[in-house]
């Protein structure tokens, strides 16, 4: 017999591993390292390979949401999300939807088109700002799974 939560918890820390250690990598190295290129050039090499990611991140966010959802109703713990005590839940289920709402909503509709925009006028600007956004979604991100997996294992 299949133990379907046991499967549910190996996808979403697989999901949760490619996702947020994808967000530190493209933080922390990658867009580090587009610095030295030209402006122009930067902003284009960040495109392509922010596409790129982010149609990788897509998978692994949805997968997280699904198994992170079916685990939550199979161990009837909806009710820990309004108790302080499960703080990490409700932090992991905020970072869940900024993410789906950016790669799902807003990127596709019109952050893609904004970006563009705004790096044809000022490419260096553009470039900081992803890169600030970058820090503070991974900052919440490295917080989130630290106070989860702890929470998990009973810390708090």
């Amino acid at each position: 017999m299949i133990d379907w939560l046991a499967v549910a918890r190996a996808i979403h820390v697989l999901s949760i591993v490619h996702w947020i250690g994808g967000l530190l990598f493209v933080t922390f190295v990658i867009l580090p390292s587009l610095r030295e290129l030209e402006p122009r050039l930067r902003v284009e090499m960040f495109e392509k390979l922010e596409r790129r990611f982010a149609i990788q991140a897509r998978v692994s966010v949805l997968l997280a949401g699904v198994s992170g959802f079916y685990m939550l109703d199979a161990f009837g713990h909806w009710s820990r999300i309004a108790d302080p005590r499960f703080w990490w839940l409700g932090a992991m289920i905020a970072l869940w939807a900024i993410f789906t709402i950016m790669l799902f909503v807003a990127e596709p509709l019109f952050l893609h088109a904004w970006f563009g925009r705004r790096a044809a006028l000022d490419p260096d600007g553009t470039f900081r700002v992803a890169l600030r956004g970058h820090r503070v979604l991974s900052i919440l991100a490295a917080i989130t799974v630290m106070g989860a997996t702890a929470g998990a294992h009973g810390l708090f």
